[in-house]
């Protein structure tokens, strides 16, 4: 007997080359970010093409929220919401940023707004939708609001 519901423990997640080409995929929570580029790396998908794939997969890093992921981040200590298709974006790189001495903070264009309660923290999941998603999309994520450093 099957079931058609997907185990507590699956994350879905759409990843956005530089390109804009996007795949998804689905990882368990106990999942790392160094093995998810490992796994995309593996099976590349055909519809991204070569010029974009790289010769190692370390060199491959995982953004969320407009952070870069260290390798051995889970994808469960992100707490993603579990039901949704998670947006991160897959980017060559060969190492990650230093973190800034006031990087506790996200900064946000809106911080002067006192009446805007939302949390920046990094477990706080982003609600910014891309251009392409309609209001009742499941998918989640911050493409409108990521910058690479």
């Amino acid at each position: 007997m099957g079931s058609k519901s997907s185990p507590s423990d699956v994350i879905k997640l759409k990843l956005i080359l530089v390109s804009g080409k996007t795949a998804e995929f689905q990882f368990r929570a106990m999942t790392t970010a160094s093995d998810v580029a490992k796994h995309v790396f593996e099976n590349w998908p055909e519809d991204w093409g070569d010029e974009q794939r790289v010769d190692r997969y370390d060199v491959l890093r995982l953004i969320y929220q407009g952070r870069f992921l260290h390798g051995n981040v889970t994808l469960g200590a992100l707490r993603l919401q579990q039901g949704k298709t998670i947006v991160m974006h897959l980017v060559p790189r060969e190492n990650l940023p230093e973190p800034a001495d006031g990087d506790h903070k996200r900064k946000h264009k809106h911080d002067n707004n006192q009446d805007l309660t939302a949390d920046y923290s990094p477990n706080a999941l982003s609600l910014h939708r891309s251009d392409t998603a309609s209001p009742n999309s499941t998918t989640t994520g911050c493409c409108q609001g990521c910058t690479i450093a």
